[in-house]
């Protein structure tokens, strides 16, 4: 997994590639994504464009994290989630508790009004 992240306005726009599944690669997502919380970084995108697969346990995460960024008043979404991911995020009805995005600059406008 390869994480890396920019700053567009007041939002953290994260991009990964690869996998989040049980093991290795759900602690570095999680502990990335603890330390933008730690960091009070604003609002974060995550751009899904390059993730592969996501299990369980990486959607487990998505939810915690979700849910503490928005204890703080803070949004966490999602950008281009690949098809097979869009099709699980539906099928557990998390399409409707993470804002979706398929365009950078809307998604960049939400999250920063």
């Amino acid at each position: 997994m390869k994480i890396e992240k920019r700053q567009q306005d007041d939002v953290t726009v994260v991009v990964i590639e690869g996998v989040i599944k049980l093991g290795e690669s759900s602690r570095l997502f999680s502990d990335y994504l603890n330390g933008l919380f730690e960091g009070n970084t604003g609002s974060v995108l995550i751009d899904m464009t390059a993730i592969d697969y996501v299990d369980s346990t990486g959607l487990g995460e998505l939810v915690g994290y979700l849910q503490r960024f928005e204890g703080q008043g803070r949004r966490l979404a999602l950008l281009r989630p690949q098809s097979r991911i869009l099709n699980l995020l539906k099928l557990t009805k998390l399409d409707e508790v993470f804002p979706i995005f398929t365009d950078d600059r809307e998604a960049i406008a939400a999250l920063k009004g």
